[in-house]
């Protein structure tokens, strides 16, 4: 005779931070459901960037590829060969190369700065998704653990085991709902200070 399970509230909460549960014994299907739902608010959170943060990025998206070097092999080759009066039409204007060497030395500061900036953003999101994975993955396992330790409770007869606050503590995460209310909080700390 087993011992009916917990009864949980399945009105579906819009504003909850919990999930219908997933298919039993697929962790990998916990893995995959909580990444695609990252990669959905990265989507999100991306294309409401700040104009600074989207700048930085595409500058130093340009700046990391062949084009980039490409062009400057061609403005490099072209100022060298006016310079040395190689190229007979066009009169010299930096015979000792100190405007290329400033140039290059201001670009290079320019450019420097915007990869740290990308760098230190990519790192820290890297670092809090892999947070956030972790600590996903280890609510779920605990809510697996929960469900057994109930089962066992009840079969036992344990009384707190049928303790109304337990059923919640049994549902899934939805990280994109926990994210959500996060959010919603901080906006409305930002907006009442």
């Amino acid at each position: 005779m087993t011992a009916p399970a917990p009864t949980k509230n399945k009105v579906a909460q819009a504003d909850s931070p919990t999930t219908d549960a997933l298919r039993p014994g697929d962790f990998s299907s916990v893995l995959d459901r909580n990444i695609e739902a990252l990669k959905q608010r990265r989507k999100g959170e991306e294309a409401k960037a700040s104009s600074e943060t989207r700048v930085a990025e595409d500058i130093t998206r340009f700046t990391g590829s062949m084009v980039f070097v490409y062009l400057h092999v061609v403005i490099v080759l072209l100022w060298v060969g006016i310079n040395l009066e190689w190229v007979s039409f066009v009169p010299a204007f930096d015979k000792t190369f100190v405007i290329l060497a400033t140039v290059t030395s201001v670009e290079g500061i320019f450019l420097s700065t915007f990869v740290l900036i990308s760098q230190n953003r990519a790192a820290a999101d890297r670092r809090a998704e892999l947070d956030v994975q972790v600590n996903l993955l280890s609510e779920h396992e605990i809510t697996q653990l929960l469900h057994l330790t109930i089962a066992v409770a009840e079969k036992l007869g344990v009384r707190e085991a049928r303790d109304p606050s337990l059923s919640e503590l049994e549902e899934h995460v939805a990280p994109e709902k926990v994210l959500d209310k996060i959010e919603e909080s901080g906006t409305e700390v930002e907006t009442s200070v």
